[in-house]
């Protein structure tokens, strides 16, 4: 290659963004980029010259696949396929096998998550028209409270005079007018919602801090199960505001599992798949993951593709608000949830940023 080509890849390789692997004639690992890297948790330098088939295991007839490739010349695609490496669990990936030029029986194997794909694909990050719709609501809500507060004091005052039959009357009016008030403070808080403000925090004590204020309220009939992975490095977040994250997928399982409570399982681990796209365009992994399990009746199909659109619920009086806000503070910290729900089983999942390794070693000294 000449010294302008080599610059060339030097720049494009380390930023494709899927995992790609440099596979020689023998089938042995010659490069791998960064994303490889996550994907199979190793590093380039402890991947190269490994055979490509020891270290990773994919669903498909791969060395026949690769003997096509070469004796064709021409690139092959294989969708739907379980990919895993690096003891992770399998992935369902899009794989595609193409030649390399100038270079003999070498080829270069890309895999494409299809969870990312089908993630991005059902995003839930609030729409034009919803913020469009909160922003008006918001102009809107110190003029509607001013009115309310004084229905709400003639309601009370009036009660001072009424027979006890009456009363049912006044008290509905202050209770909905008080409803309302409430719904119109988590409007505002859309908008008073104030920038992140992010420091190195471990994950795991801002879950435990939610499970057990939960414990004390709204999840006390319910059984916590914690598996963590007590590797995991700290995470980049404003605390306080994951933390209300946390309470409030917490108080949505304990409520869809109604009296009779039911099991609620917070769940941490490293999945190196994912790699978010910034606004600046350049790629954000996010290998810290939170999945917040219930075993409820799972959310009704009419709203499972728009749960986190404001103004959407599948509770009777329920506001709509409480997972549209989730969904802007994960946006907000450059982070990505996402929702699988079926009767029985309803998994939120939050990915989360890890924190730079200059701003851990600032908190600690």
């Amino acid at each position: 290659m000449t010294e302008m080509t080599d610059s060339r890849f030097d720049m494009l390789w380390p930023s494709l963004p899927m995992p790609a692997i440099m596979v020689d004639a023998e089938n042995l690992i010659n490069e791998v980029n960064s994303s490889a890297e996550l994907f199979l948790n190793a590093s380039a330098r402890s991947l190269a010259g490994a055979p490509v088939f020891d270290r990773l295991a994919i669903d498909a007839p791969l060395e026949e696949a690769f003997g096509r490739v070469r004796r064709d010349s021409s690139p092959m695609f294989i969708n739907n396929v379980d990919v895993s490496g690096g003891n992770a669990a399998p992935v369902q990936c899009n794989i595609q096998i193409a030649p390399l030029q100038g270079m003999e029986d070498w080829l270069i194997l890309m895999m494409e998550p299809r969870q990312i794909a089908d993630r991005l694909g059902r995003s839930h990050q609030v729409k034009t028209s919803a913020r469009s719709a909160i922003g008006m609501a918001e102009m809107l809500a110190h003029e509607i409270k001013n009115p309310l507060a004084g229905i709400t004091g003639a309601a009370q005052l009036l009660s001072m005079n009424l027979s006890p039959e009456d009363l049912e009357l006044t008290d509905l009016i202050v209770a909905e007018s008080r409803r309302i008030v409430a719904l119109l403070e988590q409007v505002e808080q859309f908008g008073n919602l104030r920038p992140p403000a992010k420091r190195a925090i471990n994950i795991h004590d801002l879950l435990d801090r939610a499970r057990k204020s939960a414990e004390l309220s709204y999840g006390a009939n319910m059984k916590f199960i914690e598996e963590f992975d007590p590797s995991l490095p700290p995470t980049f977040v404003d605390g306080d505001q994951i933390l209300q994250v946390f309470l409030n997928l917490i108080k949505n399982a304990s409520e869809a599992a109604g009296k009779e409570g039911g099991v609620i399982r917070l769940r941490t681990f490293y999945d190196l798949s994912l790699r978010l796209r910034r606004k600046d365009g350049t790629g954000a992994a996010l290998p810290l993951q939170v999945e917040i399990v219930d075993d409820g009746p799972g959310l009704p199909a009419e709203i499972a593709s728009d749960v986190f659109e404001p103004f959407v619920s599948g509770r009777e009086n329920g506001t709509g608000l409480g997972l549209a806000l989730v969904s802007k503070i994960i946006s907000d910290h450059e982070g990505w949830i996402s929702v699988d729900s079926t009767p029985g089983k309803t998994v939120f999942r939050l990915s989360l940023p890890v924190a730079p390794r200059d701003v851990v070693a600032a908190d600690e000294g």
